[in-house]
This record gives C-alpha cells, structure tokens and sequence, in this order.
C-alpha cells in the first residue's frame, strides 16, 4: 500500500509537527477516501507564528526593506506561482474536488494579483498638509498595521489568499495564513513558495487546524493588528467576538444568496450560460453563486426549455478528466445538506425540472439540479445551497424584480440580464450588494473591488484602495519656527 503524503505547518520559516502532535487527514472528494495527513497547530504553536510576525516588523531585514525592493519579492513569488499552477491546481482538485482546469486556470491568473501589488508596493504614499497654524509643517505617511491574521476557506484558497496576502505584504505587514481544516494542502504546499520566493522567516507563517486549538487562539490573540476573514456568516459572528480581546481592525467576506435578474429583452443564449456559470460552474460552491435566478414571467418557459437543452450536456465525473464539467462537492456533508433543502422544496410545491438528487458513484456527487419555485419562501431560495442547484422564480414587474432581489439578509453578488442599457443602469444601481454584473457574471479582476453588504460582510478586497486597510495613518507635525514654543498656561 502506498504511504499517505504528509504535510507540515510553516512557521518562522520552518517547517514542522504541531506541538500538541494532532494530526489530521483529508479525503478526496471524488472518491470518498483519506488521501492525505497533515499537522494541526496548538495554540502553542499559533503563539510561535504570531510572535514571529511581531519579531520580523521589527527586524531591519524587513522593518527597512524598502518597498521597491517588497514589490520584487511579490513579482518573484508571482513567477514561482504560474509555475507551479498545474501543481498546486493538482493539489486542489485532489483536497477539495474542483476541476482542475479550474484550479489550475485560477492559480495562474492569481499571478497577476500579486503582480498588481506588487507596482502598487511603493506607491503607498502620504501628503503633506494645509494646515491653518503658522510656522507648522505637518505630514501624514501610511505604516504597515502590522501582524495580519488571514483566514481563508476551501473554496477558492489560492484567489482568497491572494486578495489579503497580497495588499499586505506589500504594505509591509507580516502574516499569519490559516488555511482551512476541510482541505489545506495547496496552501501548506504554498508555503514553499513563499519561502522561495526570498520572504524573511516570520513575514508569513501558514498553519491550520480546527476552531478550538487554532483558529480561536489565533483570532483572540493580543498581538494580532487586523484580521482578514472569508468564511460563512455564523463563523464570522465568533471571529467579531474574538476581536474584541484585541480590538484587531476586521473585514468579512462572508457567504451570498446572489440574485440573477433576467428581463424580457435579455438574450436567451447569454442569460442561460450566465444562470448554468452562476450556479453549476465550481459545483455551485461559490459565495457568489447566482442561485436565485428571477425571471421575466414571458420567458420563463423559454428559458427553462434553453437551461435544460445546454445542461444536458454536463459531464459529471472525476475532476481531474479534462472532459469533465462539473465535479464532487468537498464534503460528504455538503450532499446531505442539499438534498434535505430540495426535500423541503418540494413539500411547498417546487418542480424539479432535472437532476434533484445525488448520484449513485462513489464520492460526493450531486447532479445538477433545477428548481421552478412559486414562492420567497421555498428553501432552496433561501439558504446557501453551495451546490449545483438553480433555482428559478419568475416577476412580472420591474420593481418586483427589485423588491425580490433586495428581500435577502445577503448582498454579495448579483446580475442582470437585459439589452435595454437604461434599464441596466437603472436596476444595477438599486440591487444592494458588493457587485454587480451585467450580461456576465462571475469575472473577476485584481483591479476590481470584492465584498459585500449587509450580511455578505464588511470591507473590500482586490482593488487599489485595498492596499490601504493594511496601513495606518501617522501624521507628523513639525515647528520650523526659530521662536521657541510658547507658554501652555498663557493664552492668545
């Protein structure tokens, strides 16, 4: 039999056991079988990682490099990314069963991210000020926050890494990267990069592990600066608790039920590729997954016949076969999850059009499904399904299309299908969420801000202005008047 791979933590730059000597291990999703093992961190290790990173803030190996000089480290390690791309892609898809055409795909764009930082690095800059005092020279300048916790989920490790990882080395903060307990291989195996890449040991520390000996010690920790969090909404809710012992400045990126809006004088063949990419692209497990598409009642059938005839084609199977168009779902979990929602879907009178049920192969397959809903409240339209699963609900009205777009707790995403460009920029400015797509949907782009309202999270992500929430703001206020200062207890 052949021996399982292992994987170690990155911590100070080296590579090592937990203390506490847990281990756990990860099942590939496609055939519902361990694959590999890896070490979990004890607080004693989170305590060493974050402890590293306050060290090197102060260290002048990193303290005084340069920001010129932490932009080249970033264009390095974006070098050593596209490299290994196929590599860490392979990893991916093998811990958490996205394709990997996908995984791999990403992992190459995500290059550019840390490229984009890398030419934003020094141009960090800060002003000098008018100010109304004579004789007073008075400056601001932006300072690394400091030590960066950032945690990211299974889902899309790479491009969630990238939007927090990026900003913040190049701000010149230190980070403390914990990946996902469910499947954290690519970024243990990240990590390499890193330190390839000529990183100082401490500047990033990648661990893992589950709540209670990692992630709660990690996000309560006194000398924790800032936190940068994508995860679901109810874990967000203990990460904001945990800021309180240390007051750390926090962003979310939490989960979406993203509304697609398709209106009458949409192009069919567009909307049902933008509705099957929203909902069937990634197995649906996206926080920006479409899955509540409302449709203009007039087509509706239409739309429904054009879905249909295109999802036909869906090959369902091992994510690893290029032939493949949509994979397992990461958790066994996940499966049974969707397939009590359609249950309740069809106890309120729902119609399943197809698929509608997991499929009968080892691993964690579900079929692509779609669900015509009668009403808001059918439970496919309101929970997170993060499966394969449309779910479809026809408007009669402009400004009912809205009020349901709109009648969520989330705004992440959202879309709008129409030819009618007044009506796009009409309806596009009304939907409350972060992003809004119009005849797309899902693209992404390092120059282009990622979050949410409500509770789809706060903060934003990728972007020019991301750069500065791992900044601090100092201002500096300068005499230059010979005269010295004057009495403070006398009055003018």
């Amino acid at each position: 039999m052949t021996e399982k791979p292992h994987f170690q933590l990155f911590i100070d730059g080296t590579w090592t056991e937990g203390q506490a000597g847990q281990v756990m291990a990860t099942q590939n999703p496609a055939t519902g079988e361990d694959w590999a093992t890896f070490a979990c961190a004890a607080p004693e290790d989170v305590n060493r990682a974050i402890a590293a990173a306050k060290r090197v803030l102060g260290d002048p190996v990193w303290r005084d490099m340069t920001q010129t000089q932490r932009g080249k480290l970033l264009y390095r390690l974006a070098e050593l990314i596209e490299q290994n791309a196929e590599e860490l892609g392979r990893l991916e898809t093998t811990d958490s069963g996205k394709l990997l055409a996908e995984t791999a795909s990403q992992t190459r764009y995500v290059g550019d991210y840390y490229r984009y930082y890398a030419g934003l690095a020094d141009k960090i800059e800060g002003s000098v000020l008018p100010i109304d005092k004579p004789d007073m020279h008075v400056f601001t300048r932006r300072e690394p926050i400091g030590v960066v916790v950032a945690i990211v989920p299974w889902n899309a490790q790479m491009f969630l890494t990238a939007t927090k990882l990026g900003p913040a080395l190049a701000a010149g903060c230190a980070v403390v990267l914990k990946a996902s307990e469910i499947a954290p291989t690519p970024m243990l195996v990240f990590a390499r990069l890193i330190e390839q890449a000529g990183f100082p040991a401490g500047v990033v520390s990648v661990i893992t592990g589950d709540a209670e000996n990692c992630a709660v010690p990690l996000t309560r920790h006194p000398d924790v600066d800032r936190i940068a969090f994508t995860g679901g909404p109810e874990t967000a809710k203990h990460v904001v608790r945990n800021s309180a012992e240390n007051f750390a400045v926090t962003s979310l990126e939490l989960g979406g039920k993203s509304p697609i809006l398709v209106f009458e004088d949409a192009d069919l063949e567009g909307a049902a590729n933008g509705l099957i990419a929203g909902n069937f692209g990634a197995s649906g497990q996206s926080c920006v997954a479409g899955s509540r598409g409302l449709i203009h009642r007039p087509i509706l059938k239409a739309l429904i016949a054009k879905i249909a005839e295109k999802s036909a084609g869906i090959v369902v199977g091992d994510p690893l076969d290029a032939s493949t168009h949509l994979g397992p779902l990461c958790t066994s979990a996940q499966v049974n999850k969707i397939v009590g929602a359609l249950a309740a879907a069809r106890g309120q009178g729902a119609t399943i059009h197809f698929g509608g049920s997991p499929l009968a192969k080892a691993g964690n397959y579900m079929a692509p499904t779609l669900v015509q809903c009668e009403s808001t409240d059918t439970e496919t339209l309101k929970v997170e399904m993060f499966g394969p699963v449309m779910s479809l609900l026809p408007f009669d009205t402009e400004e009912e299309a809205i009020a349901l777009a709109n009648s969520t707790p989330f705004g992440l995403g959202s879309g709008v299908f129409t030819q009618n460009l007044a009506r796009a920029h009409r309806v596009s400015a009304r939907l409350k969420a972060g992003i809004c797509w119009v005849n797309t949907y899902r693209a992404i782009s390092p120059i282009a801000p990622f979050g949410g309202y409500n509770q789809s999270g706060y903060g934003r992500e990728a972007g020019i202005d991301a750069i500065n929430d791992y900044t601090r703001t100092k201002t500096t206020w300068i005499n230059t008047s010979d005269t010295p200062m004057a009495n403070p207890f006398v009055m003018r």
